[in-house]
């Protein structure tokens, strides 16, 4: 792979990979072994954290095009080794999330995958991307528990931060791409139409 050419993405946005197929992968433990170190380097690398976690989907079962996609992670990574996380000393303590989130894009059990950063300042303190753990009715469903999530992690490092005696300058703001995730939050009246999230 160090002859390999990089890749400027660690996945296709439009692949969709799915447990059923005729090319089975001849060495199912050497796609363990590598997803599994990939695991870990999503640890300082959370670019690679959806990449990583779709192709964990397929440990038990590796075909061919699961492969091909960890090679092309694994050219990524061969293209970006000096990137990874850059903590700034700053003075601006604000707290802010950008959350989102896809709604039934996997094909095989149609749950949404959720996923958030949040930033103190200008550095990246924590992430997160994983499947949600229930079937969501709408993409505004969707986007509101990805919402919850973020605001959830958002409250847990105020709270740490606040432990440390770090006074935050401004309240805590999380970003949202869905227009009726943010009208819903804002208006309690539209609550009468999600009782059943």
């Amino acid at each position: 792979m160090s002859t390999a050419s990089a890749m400027p993405t660690p996945m296709i946005s439009s692949l969709q990979l799915l447990s059923t197929g005729l090319e089975q992968f001849e060495d199912p433990k050497l796609f363990k072994l590598v997803v599994g170190t990939l695991q870990y380097v999503t640890i300082t690398r959370p670019n690679l954290s959806f990449a990583v976690r779709k192709v964990s989907q397929f440990m038990h079962n590796p075909l061919l095009a699961h492969w091909k996609a960890v090679k092309r992670i694994l050219r990524y990574l061969q293209g970006t080794q000096e990137h990874g996380l850059l903590l700034h000393k700053c003075n601006d303590y604000r707290l802010y999330g950008f959350s989102n989130s896809d709604w039934v894009a996997d094909l095989e059990d149609r749950r949404s995958v959720l996923g958030y950063c949040v930033f103190f300042g200008a550095n990246l303190v924590t992430w997160f991307c994983r499947k949600q753990t229930t079937i969501s009715r709408s993409s505004t469903e969707a986007e509101f528990r990805s919402l919850v999530a973020c605001e959830a992690e958002i409250t847990w490092v105020k709270n740490l931060l606040s432990e440390l005696k770090i006074a935050l300058t401004t309240a805590p703001s999380i970003f949202c791409d869905n227009l009726s995730t943010i009208l819903l939050t804002a208006n309690p009246v539209l609550h009468d139409k999600t009782k059943h999230f």
